[in-house]
């Protein structure tokens, strides 16, 4: 496997009360990724824990219908967590429920899984954000794994999810991420959630403004002090995007390599399906476009385009072929 995605297995169930009926749809950032990597040909196993039992084979059924290896995923446990929210709304504004507590996944204990053989010969790791949100005995196993694949001479990434409604257990983001951080790579996520988890600096007075110009110059800003702070890492990406209604998206995104920074092309639309996943799909074609050679450009390009397409396909996963991406930014 080139690539090993790491963290929650979730069910999101999207209630539509008029016909007493409920969209159920498989994901968690991390396999939301996993999909996408596996979609455009990319090699990859996703690890979770799930209990042992007929439900959660066919969630993993799902996965594997899509390309991705789930044999090294962890088994055990009572529950696979959910949440619920109402189709094509957006995880960050909309009214999220979470139902995580005593999942497989948040009760994995320090000290009692492998590592090392877990992640056997992957070139690639990537978690995020989400996974040490849960509870203290979570952010020990994501330091657990960190170190496990930087023996391993792994590249490593992360997203800088940010979820309020995780982040229960008496800490701050920026309390615990920084020292997780600094074992990653790549770091993705946007200048707020740079601010919130990992403290760099933000002139929120100037964002008042709202202008693309003084947005990537604060992404210049932000992503160098990112680099200069965090020295494995040498590669930083943010996204932008805004939203004036319920299908309304207006997006672009940045990558910093080199002391240089890369901006995708501006997309907007008034036909939003699905906002989940799309940031997801972002990272993936993050790691796709790194691992197939593209250039800094081009990565950006892509990375963007695969976000952006995701937003027209429902459910969590973003199925759209590589081809179309790629036709996207022709």
């Amino acid at each position: 496997m080139k690539v090993i995605t790491f963290g929650e297995i979730l069910l999101r169930l999207s209630p539509d009360w008029a016909s007493n009926k409920a969209a159920i749809f498989v994901g968690g950032a991390e396999a939301n990724v996993a999909a996408s990597l596996a979609t455009w040909g990319t090699p990859v196993t996703y690890i979770s824990k799930v209990p042992d039992n007929g439900l959660s084979r066919q969630v993993l059924q799902q996965l594997e219908n899509v390309g991705v290896d789930t044999s090294r995923m962890l088994l055990g446990g009572d529950r696979i967590g959910a949440y619920y929210l109402a189709q094509g709304s957006d995880l960050k504004h909309a009214e999220v429920v979470y139902d995580r507590k005593y999942s497989s996944f948040a009760d994995i204990k320090p000290g009692t899984v492998n590592w090392d053989e877990a992640l056997g010969d992957a070139e690639w790791f990537h978690w995020s954000a989400i996974s040490p949100a849960l509870n203290p005995d979570a952010a020990i196993i994501c330091k657990e794994v960190l170190e496990a694949a930087t023996r391993k001479g792994m590249t490593i990434s992360v997203d800088l999810n940010y979820r309020s409604k995780l982040w229960k257990y008496g800490k701050d983001p920026v309390e615990v991420m920084p020292e997780l951080a600094h074992y990653c790579h790549l770091i993705m996520g946007n200048i707020w959630a740079a601010k919130m988890m990992l403290g760099t600096q933000l002139d929120e007075q100037a964002m008042e403004v709202d202008e693309k110009d003084i947005y990537l110059g604060a992404a210049q800003k932000v992503a160098q002090e990112i680099v200069e702070h965090y020295r494995q890492c040498n590669r930083v990406a943010f996204t932008f995007r805004f939203s004036k209604g319920d299908t309304h998206n207006l997006y672009y995104a940045t990558y910093y390599e080199n002391d240089q920074l890369y901006v995708s092309r501006q997309r907007e639309t008034n036909d939003v399906v699905d906002r989940v996943g799309s940031g997801d799909s972002f990272m993936g074609g993050l790691i796709h476009a790194q691992l197939n050679g593209f250039d800094p450009q081009q990565t950006i390009d892509f990375a963007a385009a695969a976000a952006y397409s995701k937003l027209f396909r429902q459910g969590d996963f973003n199925l759209t072929p590589k081809e179309s991406i790629l036709q996207l930014i022709q």
